[in-house]
C-alpha cells in the first residue's frame, strides 16, 4: 500500500471495512475483528491507529509474528491475512492487516473454551443473533436450511396424492405406504419430514414446499409475491399486489393403464397462468390462431422468465422470512431471491456455468419433475440468449448480502 492510499483510508475514518487499534490490544480482541469482518465482506485492520485517527505508530517488537500467531490461535477455519508495513515521512509505522471476504463462514473466536461467532455492523464488531448465525452457515454452506423442520407441520400438511405419484414414478417405490406409521417412515428417509426430540415428527422446509397443501400455513415465507407496477419504480400505483400460495409440484394421478394424468397445476405454473392476464407481462394478439383462439403475445421470453422463477425458489436462502419477489414495471420484470449467493459462489462464477446448490433435496425434486435443467445451465443455455434474443440486450444479475436479483429487459412482443 502507498503512503498516500494510507492517508486518504485514515482521514476517510472508521467504517464496515476499516478499523483503527493500537498494537497494545489483547490477541482475541485483534481475532475478534478479523472474524467479524471474514464474516461480512473482509477489510483492513490499521494498527498504530487511534480510535479518533491519530496515528501513533507501532511499537510492540516483531508485530507480524505476534499477528499471525493471535490469528491462528483464535481464528477458526484457518484464515491467512496479508500483514504489511507502511512508513510515513515522520519515521511512524502503520501495519496494515488486510481480510479477504471468508469463503468457509461462520469464522468464530476461539477463546476461554468458547467458539463465538461476531459480524460488522458499522464501524463495531458485534456478537450474532440467533438469525445472523443461521444466514451466515447458510452462507458458508454448513447449514441446509431446507432440512429445518417447520414447527406445527404434521404429517397431514403433506398432499398425499402429490407424495404418492412422487412414490411411484420417481423414487422407485413398486408400492405406496399401508399406514401412516410406514408413511412417516418414509418421509423422514427422504428428508421430507424430521424427527423433533420429544415430539412427534414434522415436515421439513423441503417437504412442506415441495407438497405441502397450504405451505405459508407453516411457514409464511412460502410462495411468491406478484406485483406489477405501470412506471419504471415501486411509487406508481400497482396494477396488482398478491401472494401466491401453494406446493411446488402439481398433482398428479394414476388411469387404469398406469399413465399419468395432472389435476392440479404447481406454485410455478400458477403464477405463469397469472401472467396472461397481466398487460405488462403479455397480451392477446390481433389474429386468431389454431383452434380459433387469440395468440398469446409476451413481452419476456416465456422460458426464460420460468427459469428465472424456478431458479429463485429453488436456490432461496429458508433462513430469510421473505417471499420470492416477482415485479413487473413498464420496462423490466425482476425477480428477487432473498439471500446471498453461498461460499464462494460469484455473480461471475454463474455465469460462467459453476454450480452449488444450496437446497439439493428441492433441485433433485424438481429435477426428477423436469423443472431445473440436469446439467444446471440454465441461465446460461437460457435465460441469457432468449432475452438477447427477444430485447437485444443482456439480462442483470446482482447478488448483495440480502438477496438474488435478476432482471429482465422488457421486448417487443412476438407471439408464441
Amino acid at each position: 500500500m502507498l503512503k498516500t492510499e494510507l492517508l486518504e483510508i485514515v482521514a476517510n475514518g472508521e467504517n464496515s471495512g476499516i478499523e483503527f487499534k493500537r498494537d497494545d490490544i489483547r490477541p482475541e480482541t485483534l481475532a475478534r475483528e478479523i472474524v467479524a469482518m471474514a464474516n461480512l465482506r473482509g477489510g483492513m485492520i490499521l494498527l498504530g491507529v487511534e480510535d479518533d485517527g491519530t496515528i501513533s505508530g507501532i511499537q510492540r517488537e516483531d508485530l507480524e509474528t505476534w499477528v499471525m500467531n493471535a490469528v491462528f490461535s483464535h481464528v477458526h477455519p484457518m484464515l491467512l491475512p496479508f500483514y504489511e508495513v507502511v512508513a510515513l515521512d515522520d519515521g511512524k509505522r502503520v501495519a496494515v492487516v488486510s481480510i479477504a471476504m471468508g469463503t468457509s463462514k461462520p469464522y468464530v473466536l476461539r477463546h476461554n473454551n468458547r467458539e463465538d461467532i461476531y459480524i460488522r455492523v458499522g464501524s463495531t464488531a458485534r456478537f450474532a443473533d440467533r438469525n445472523q448465525q443461521a444466514q451466515l452457515f447458510a452462507t458458508g454452506g454448513l447449514l441446509h436450511s431446507e432440512t429445518m423442520p417447520v414447527s406445527g407441520a404434521a404429517f397431514d400438511a403433506l398432499d398425499r396424492e402429490r407424495l404418492q405419484d412422487y412414490l411411484l414414478s420417481y423414487a422407485g417405490d413398486l408400492e405406496v405406504p399401508a399406514t401412516e406409521e410406514a408413511w412417516i417412515h418414509r418421509m423422514l428417509g427422504l428428508g421430507f419430514m424430521t424427527d423433533i426430540q420429544g415430539a412427534a415428527p414434522v415436515c421439513t422446509i423441503a417437504g412442506l414446499v415441495l407438497f405441502g397443501r397450504t405451505p405459508r400455513r407453516f411457514l409464511r415465507q412460502a410462495g411468491i409475491r406478484w406485483m406489477a407496477f405501470n412506471g419504471v419504480d415501486k411509487s406508481y400505483q400497482a396494477l396488482d399486489d398478491t401472494i401466491l400460495d401453494g406446493p411446488l409440484l402439481g398433482r398428479f394421478v394414476r388411469q387404469d393403464g398406469g399413465a399419468r394424468q395432472g389435476i392440479e397445476r404447481g406454485l410455478i405454473e400458477d403464477l405463469m397462468d397469472r401472467f396472461q392476464g397481466q398487460p405488462l407481462v403479455s397480451t392477446e394478439g390481433e389474429d386468431l390462431g389454431d383452434g380459433l383462439r387469440r395468440e398469446r403475445i409476451w413481452y419476456y421470453p416465456p422460458e426464460a422468465l420460468r427459469e428465472a422463477i424456478v431458479n429463485a425458489l429453488a436456490h432461496r436462502d429458508w433462513t430469510r422470512a421473505l417471499e420470492v419477489e416477482i415485479v413487473a414495471y413498464s420496462n423490466r420484470l425482476e425477480v428477487l431471491s432473498p439471500g446471498a449467493l453461498q461460499n464462494s459462489m460469484t455473480v461471475e462464477k454463474m455465469l460462467a456455468g459453476q454450480r452449488s446448490p444450496r437446497n439439493t433435496t428441492i433441485v433433485g425434486v424438481l429435477r426428477d419433475y423436469g423443472y431445473v435443467d440436469a446439467r444446471g445451465m440454465g441461465v446460461r443455455n437460457k435465460i441469457i440468449p432468449l432475452v438477447r434474443e427477444a430485447s437485444g440486450e443482456e439480462p442483470g444479475f446482482e447478488a448483495t448480502e440480502d438477496h438474488v436479483r435478476v432482471v429482465l429487459p422488457r421486448s417487443e412482443p412476438a407471439a408464441q
